[in-house]
């Protein structure tokens, strides 16, 4: 069964141009771009994109589907989070296995496999938890990096669930240096935290805004330098998760001006939303408790900056959502026990479109952002990240004039709220392709359950 696409009249954008053209599509894969209307090829389907943007689907590297987190789970399953992705623009992401400590990454990673299998709408990867350094576990490192796991997230925060100790980091650091892995570090203090939380509760500081005043910038920053420093004694690349304080930027971009591999990510939650959202009255500013958390609105201007300066590469969203009735409120009288996450992998394309509209970025910077450099940095470009002969047909027609209210009454995400109720966007998602089927065509949902398959992975390929 041989299928062809052609989408007509559109302006591609890429990471690196922005042309009009054409585009082929042949067996789920780019065949060709030519000068609109001077190729007169045939196709099962023609979709107009005049006046529209022809963009490669988002790849969002940082996703937590029904990850058990705070004695529940996170509230989209990988069938309704990668639905919601498909809407949003997204057609890849990369999710995390987790390790639980006493138990092998093997199991783990089957686990999570168990999960997404005939349940995608789009496809996906895997990066590995890894909660329990041993010497079996850094052999299992490198089985992993050879089937195409190739990145490891280790947690400098949540003693007693996720942290591992200097040691273990560098442990596994020197593993990965040998094995061609990337590290992916949560950083902040955890152990210094856990005094805050403690002396905070004690004083009857109980209400969410004290979740952002005790997981303090200063202790994400020296976390911050702590796993670079870690990172460069074993020779290894480094991949900083979710950078939301100032502090933490300039300590990336000291290391990456002396030439070390170190990478760094942010989300959207840290560029438009702020300690504000966490004290709103009564309970609301639970929905906005995420660790690293929210910060004052002055960092959001230093994380723009380093998007722009390319200290910070990748925005992800760090999708990990938990209803507000149910859940959120476990932590009803003691922030501390509130489920750490935000719903988001709906939004992460139209809210850095808006900050193309605002003059943050430009448009080849917003693709590079959320599409290629992700791609590139998890070992899946250009099979993913980018339009070109050869790549994966996964391609967004954008309407890059539409206008939307965001609001949890109209969205996708399995969650009762949303972290951006009512933000006016220009920009919207018309059609998505993901290996040239239709997944959302022209704003109605056409995709299924188990058209996303598994996608193995290279090594980071900005260390080749």
């Amino acid at each position: 069964m041989s299928s062809r696409t052609v989408i007509r009249g559109g302006l591609v954008i890429t990471a690196s141009d922005e042309i009009h053209a054409d585009v082929l599509i042949e067996d789920g894969r780019i065949a060709a771009l030519a000068v609109p209307g001077t190729q007169n090829w045939t196709a099962d389907r023609t979709i107009d994109a005049t006046g529209k943007y022809v963009i490669p689907g988002g790849v969002d590297a940082h996703t937590h589907m029904e990850l058990p987190f705070g004695g529940t789970f996170a509230s989209d399953t990988f069938e309704t989070g990668t639905r919601a992705a498909a809407w949003g623009g997204t057609t890849t992401i990369v999710d995390f296995a987790v390790q639980s400590v006493g138990h092998s990454l093997r199991e783990g990673l089957d686990a999570w496999h168990a999960k997404a299998e005939g349940n995608c709408a789009i496809d996906y990867g895997f990066h590995m938890i890894v909660s329990d350094v041993n010497q079996e576990t850094l052999k299992e490192m490198d089985l992993l990096v050879e089937e195409g796991v190739t990145s490891f997230k280790q947690f400098m925060a949540y003693p007693g669930v996720f942290y591992s100790d200097d040691g273990q980091i560098l442990r596994a650091m020197q593993r990965s240096a040998e094995n061609g892995g990337l590290i992916m570090m949560h950083a902040e203090n955890g152990i210094a935290i856990d005094v805050l939380v403690e002396q905070a509760l004690a004083r009857g500081e109980t209400d969410p805004r004290y979740h952002g005043e005790v997981r303090k910038a200063l202790l994400e920053a020296e976390a911050t330098h702590r796993t670079i420093k870690l990172a460069q004694v074993a020779g290894a690349p480094l991949y900083v998760v979710h950078v939301s304080a100032m502090e933490a930027v300039a300590e990336l971009a000291r290391a990456r001006d002396e030439g070390l591999n170190v990478f760094g990510e942010t989300c959207p939650q840290y560029l438009f939303l702020s300690t504000d959202n966490l004290a709103e009255p009564g309970f609301e500013g639970a929905k906005y408790v995420c660790s690293t958390p929210l910060r004052p609105r002055e960092h959001q201007a230093k994380l723009w900056q380093g998007l722009r300066t390319n200290d910070l590469q990748v925005v992800s969203t760090d999708h990990c959502p938990f209803c507000f009735v149910g859940q959120k409120e476990l932590g009803r009288g003691d922030f501390s026990k509130i489920p750490n996450g935000l719903p988001g992998v709906e939004n992460r394309m139209d809210l850095l479109h808006q900050a193309v509209v605002d003059g943050h970025i430009t448009r080849r910077r917003w693709i590079e952002i959320a599409c290629a450099t992700p791609a590139r940095m998890f070992g899946m470009y250009p099979k993913k990240g980018t339009i070109a002969p050869g790549a994966d047909a996964d391609v967004v027609i954008y309407d890059p004039h539409a206008e939307q209210i965001v609001s949890a009454e109209t969205h996708h995400m399995n969650v009762d709220y949303s972290a951006y109720e009512g933000k006016r966007l220009t920009g919207r998602v018309e059609t998505v392709l993901s290996r040239g089927e239709p997944v959302i065509t022209e704003r109605e949902y056409t995709g299924r359950a188990g058209h996303g398959t598994y996608t193995p992975r290279s090594t980071c390929q900005y260390l080749n």
